[in-house]
């Protein structure tokens, strides 16, 4: 059993662990990741407006506050839905910017002109005009793969031409403001000439745009990507990652970003439709049911430990438990340690899995709302869960559930590995005991 164990720590140590290493240290893959981060705050805030425009409560309820509440929310429902449209609604133009702006660190470039390049191509292709007004069809999560796609190469395009001098360059006496405008022309006209005539010349071939078109390329990944076994698969990367001391989560939600925001996306529409939500494995899923307390769901771990006859597992019970409250269990990771601790593997693997098995079943038979709303992933599990259905009561329930289930694994390898320690405490104190009797007899 040592022997197989020393082999996978071994792969994990020298094949696993570089590739990781490359992956999340890719530059596109870090753009894409800081491009999600910086539109997160306008998509939190999004999503809670639909709290207000679709209120919690029956709508065959008699309760006073609750039937004045769902009269305001629909007699005010155009007005409400405007901040949640121009926040989710508008998720790619946050997403593209981001993306840019990472991207000219990276190369060296001016953050907002690339930026406000990448925001440019994607507008050139995914905001068509109709009637006189342009269609937001695709600036939503329809959108977020051709949003990628052109941010990174109207990124691209500018840093060549910039690394390669092919600018207009004025005279030293002309500001630098001035200058710098001037420079960006010759990356603007050779991204209209690419982008538009490619989005025209698709057009009028198939009678789809380019972001219809992408979308129905990536149409069975995305499809794919809302199913149990690229969960289980998602949630084994993780971890794994994680038992090596490699942030598995910052790879794992790089990747699923964009499928989780295209499907967060169907399901709010969905929902303002009034038709049941197709999707089920989501950020707030993955935050709320899967990483309660952290990655390992380590926050019923930091409560056991609190009992612990081990004091060092007590201390560091102490130290974790107010943070995993709000998902950071870098102290649990670290300081039990479970990274690269044979005793904490098993369950360290399989609680997220059988917990994310759980989860799913109970919201695929319809016994548990589903996700409809972008949450902070510092929120408290069930608190978070609640929020991101909309308030139910049954994902907080079901998060609860999870949190016992997570405990009753975890302690017996807790109850294994605190015997050692207590056997070596023990074996350390009587070591001291001889030391301390010669030197009182001195």
């Amino acid at each position: 059993m040592n022997t197989l164990y020393e082999r996978f720590v071994s792969t994990i140590e020298n094949r696993v662990s570089p590739l990781a290493g490359r992956i999340g240290q890719q530059k596109y893959v870090q753009a894409i990741r800081d491009g999600f981060i910086a539109a997160l705050p306008f998509m939190i805030v999004g999503s809670f407006m639909l709290v207000f425009i679709f209120p919690p409560f029956s709508p065959q309820t008699q309760w006073g506050f609750a039937r004045a509440w769902l009269d305001f929310s629909s007699t005010y429902q155009a007005q409400l839905l405007l901040p949640f449209q121009l926040s989710m609604g508008l998720m790619t133009l946050f997403i593209s910017v981001g993306i840019g702006a990472s991207l000219a660190r990276q190369n060296g470039l001016d953050p907002v002109t690339t930026g406000l390049l990448c925001l440019m191509s994607f507008m050139l292709v995914a905001a068509p005009v109709k009637d006189g007004a342009i269609s937001m069809q695709y600036l939503s999560g329809q959108g977020i793969f051709t949003a990628l796609i052109t941010a990174i190469y109207a990124a691209e395009v500018y840093a060549f031409l910039k690394r390669n001098n092919i600018t207009i360059k004025l005279p030293p006496q002309v500001p630098t403001g001035v200058a710098r405008s001037f420079e960006v022309l010759i990356p603007v006209l050779v991204i209209i000439l690419t982008l538009h005539p490619l989005n025209l010349l698709l057009e009028n071939s198939t009678g789809m745009i380019l972001p219809e078109a992408i979308m129905s390329l990536v149409k069975p990944l995305v499809a794919a990507s809302d199913s149990l076994p690229a969960m289980l698969l998602a949630v084994l990367v993780c971890q794994v990652l994680w038992f090596a001391g490699i942030h598995g989560a910052l790879i794992v939600t790089g990747i699923m970003n964009p499928f989780w925001m295209a499907n967060l996306a169907n399901n709010q529409a969905a929902m303002a439709a009034g038709e049941a939500l197709p999707h089920i494995f989501l950020q707030g899923f993955w935050d709320h049911y899967l990483l309660i307390g952290g990655v390992g769901s380590t926050l019923p771990l930091a409560f056991l430990l609190l009992r612990s006859k081990a004091a060092h597992l007590r201390s560091i019970g102490k130290m974790g438990v107010v943070p995993g409250l709000f998902n950071i269990n870098e102290p649990i990771l670290f300081g039990a340690p479970i990274v690269m601790n044979p005793v904490f593997f098993l369950p360290f693997i399989l609680v997220p899995m059988i917990n994310a098995t759980l989860a799913w079943f109970a919201l695929d038979f319809g016994l548990v709302e589903r996700v409809v709303s972008l949450t902070p992933w510092t929120t408290p599990g069930p608190i978070g869960a609640s929020w991101a259905a909309n308030w139910a009561i049954s994902p907080l329930v079901l998060s609860l559930l999870c949190m016992c289930s997570a405990a009753a694994m975890y302690y017996p390898f807790l109850k294994a590995y605190e015997r050692t320690l207590l056997k070596q405490e023990e074996q350390e104190k009587n070591e001291e005991e001889p030391t301390l009797a010669v030197a009182t007899s001195r």
